[in-house]
């Protein structure tokens, strides 16, 4: 997402009016459809007026509205495109239409929405019309708001506290849980020698806002994703099966580290070991809170610290 968007500010200069004005729009429709399953309240009325069968149809549809809106005048369109994101939307749109809830049913879908962003299919279906402007990312919120809305409106799942904006609570024990995190994360990354300390070298007015755009992103798409389906359902489910809170704590834990082992080439167990330990803590503010967005605010801020000092 930060790379995307940094790359966007880099070249805006050099895209043809008649380029830019296309993915502009195509950016601000999916950022609209994104909005929609995170909004309780739009999420809800629609919910009430429309059948799950046409729902799921709908969200189908509207997956490749933000493609078709870029590739069409910019001669970009690719028909197998098109099919493969209309087969990935059906995946993530239909799954609780087809099939029942039950908890083999809900960690398949789990897994195949993992799955999906292990792979990254994205990257290889949207095309761009500037190199150095990856595209991929349409796809990676596209499938992340279809399989939030799939979870919360056909699967009436109800993780406690999800949403955008933080409460005074959630924001207070997110940095709480992200000042504990800090030394254990530096000795940590330290010792598995991942950690390299980068000051940044811009005005300091810029770096803030670099950090700024930074959390945002990261609050709202990689925490608001990642904490919804490891502490908002997985550590939930856990909890309930073990019996156990802090057992479904560590599991989660760890399954959230395996996730990471892809990360700058697979396998990387000593970031997945570091992304295990810092679910630990993703996991202790959620469970102090009961809370999917306190754990979100120490996500987004390990990862904003790690983005603009150590990357």
């Amino acid at each position: 997402m930060i790379q995307m968007l940094a790359a966007w500010v880099a070249n805006l200069q050099n895209i043809p009016a008649p380029v830019l004005a296309p993915l502009i729009a195509a950016f601000a429709i999916e950022a609209c459809l994104y909005a929609l399953p995170v909004i309780e309240g739009a999420r809800r009325r629609l919910q009430q007026r429309v059948r799950p069968p046409t729902l799921a149809l709908l969200m189908t549809a509207s997956a490749a509205v933000p493609y078709c809106v870029y590739a069409l005048p910019t001669h970009l369109f690719r028909p197998a495109s098109l099919a493969a994101i209309l087969a990935l939307a059906s995946v993530a749109s239909f799954w609780y239409v087809f099939f029942p809830r039950r908890p083999t049913i809900d960690l398949a879908y789990v897994a195949v929405v993992a799955a999906v962003m292990l792979l990254y299919p994205f990257a290889r279906i949207y095309g761009t019309p500037v190199p150095s402007l990856p595209l991929a990312i349409l796809g990676s919120i596209m499938w992340t708001r279809l399989a939030l809305f799939a979870c919360l409106s056909l699967a009436n799942m109800r993780p406690p506290g999800f949403g955008f904006l933080p409460q005074r609570r959630e924001w207070a024990a997110g940095a709480f849980n992200f000042l504990l995190f800090l030394p254990v994360g530096a000795l940590a990354g330290w010792l598995l020698k991942l950690v390299r300390f980068h000051p940044p070298r811009l005005d300091w007015r810029l770096t803030a806002l670099i950090a700024v755009a930074t959390f945002l992103g990261m609050l709202w798409v990689v925490a608001l994703r990642e904490e919804f389906f490891f502490r908002g359902l997985l550590q939930r489910w856990l909890a309930r099966w073990l019996g156990n809170d802090w057992a479904a704590l560590a599991v989660a834990s760890v399954l959230f580290g395996l996730l990471h082992l892809p990360f700058r080439g697979f396998p990387n167990w000593r970031f997945a070991l570091l992304a295990t330990l810092a679910g630990v803590f993703y996991g202790r503010a959620y469970l102090t809170t009961r809370s999917v967005r306190a754990a979100m605010v120490t996500h987004a801020l390990v990862n904003t610290v790690w983005r603009v000092f150590f990357w």
